[in-house]
């Protein structure tokens, strides 16, 4: 008979409930959270739902209310607290401060705790000052009014989230699934957030930020697109790509395909390729044997130096050390001692010449 693991308590989540809430972003936590499993088919998180002055309804945008169980003090117990968007924020929204109701509910955070705001969430995030001095997103079309009212808060409203360690913040409504799968993958590994986001039907990582979404005239029918290419490119992740060869795909020159690129997907085609390598190279930390040079070499950055240089840049750790967190009974590899990355040809969008940045949103810069 196997032993009960009497030590395991799933990461505890509360979620604040504010009136005006919009229904889909306050569902996010739940239906990302609660399909976390270990192993063993252990929960690895518990979802609560708090309102701000106890339990009973709470008003919502649409033309129903939500029965909220528990009150404020249920933040006090919270390891992640996560505020969803309301539209109406009133004082917070319009005066960047908080009502004694809510700052009375938000007393009871302990230090410590994680804090994360989906959308508009933010606001009630920066009111109580959790945001000063550090980088945060909103919805693009509240980012004015946001840095209006909380000039101390580096506001970036071009990604779709930012991971600033204890306290994350996301863009408007979808953005919220995408921050969801990103602590995930950052808890538990590409493969917990991956089943989630199958079993969502969303992908697990979206490609660009806020830009692509942001309102503008339409393409002209029958326009060319990209998606042959990066379907092309992402079967050959191990190979050199060269900018060319991907608008060749397309019959495109190399200046139109990078245009329609960025409009398509948000991101240059070299931004794209390194996430995409990235991904490649977590997948493959998590889930084989390979050693650190062959992973650097099938995930196409080349050499081991080149990939760690990468890693850490959008990831904050070493091959390695991503290995030993995120894989149970890994091996751990050794660090190879490769050179400085490849160099690109003109027009080359290879990521081992890449620079990445380090991960407001995890998005990763190269030459392109």
């Amino acid at each position: 008979m196997t032993p009960v693991d009497s030590s395991f308590r799933p990461h505890r989540v509360v979620v604040l409930a504010l009136d005006g809430l919009l229904p889909f972003e306050l569902g996010i936590p739940q239906r990302i959270f609660r399909r976390a499993r270990d192993v063993e088919g252990r929960h690895l998180y518990e979802v609560l739902t708090c309102g701000v002055r106890g339990p009973g309804p709470v008003a919502t945008d649409a033309d129903f209310a939500v029965l909220v169980p528990h009150g404020p003090e249920a933040l006090a117990t919270a390891d992640t607290v996560i505020v969803p968007s309301s539209y109406e924020l009133g004082p917070v929204y319009e005066e960047g401060r908080l009502t004694p109701e809510l700052a009375t509910a938000l007393a009871h955070i302990r230090p410590g705790t994680r804090l994360v705001a989906i959308c508009t969430g933010g606001y009630v995030l920066a009111a109580a000052g959790y945001l000063d001095g550090r980088p945060a997103t909103t919805h693009w079309a509240s980012a004015e009014n946001f840095q209006r009212l909380f000039p101390d808060v580096r506001v970036d409203a071009d990604v779709l989230f930012v991971d600033d360690g204890d306290v994350l913040t996301s863009a408007g409504v979808a953005a919220g699934i995408d921050l969801c799968l990103h602590l995930l993958r950052r808890d538990h590994g590409t493969a917990v957030a991956n089943d989630v986001a199958r079993h969502t039907v969303v992908p697990p990582y979206r490609d660009g930020g806020q830009a692509q979404y942001i309102e503008r005239p339409l393409p002209q029918p029958q326009r060319a697109g990209t998606a042959a290419a990066r379907e092309w490119a992402l079967g050959r992740l191990h190979e050199p790509i060269q900018l060319r060869d991907m608008a060749e795909r397309e019959a495109m020159s190399v200046r139109t395909f990078t245009r329609r690129f960025r409009e398509e997907v948000g991101v240059s085609p070299g931004q794209w390729l390194t996430r995409q390598r990235v991904e490649r190279a977590r997948y493959l930390l998590e889930s084989s044997d390979l050693s650190i040079d062959q992973v650097a070499q099938d995930a196409g950055f080349g050499t081991a130096q080149s990939m760690r240089q990468h890693l850490q840049a959008v990831l904050g750790v070493t091959p390695t050390a991503y290995r030993r967190t995120f894989r149970t009974g890994g091996t751990g590899g050794t660090e190879g001692t490769g050179g400085s990355g490849g160099t690109d040809d003109a027009g080359g969008i290879d990521a081992t010449g890449g620079v990445a940045r380090s991960g407001r949103g995890e998005e990763a810069e190269a030459a392109a």
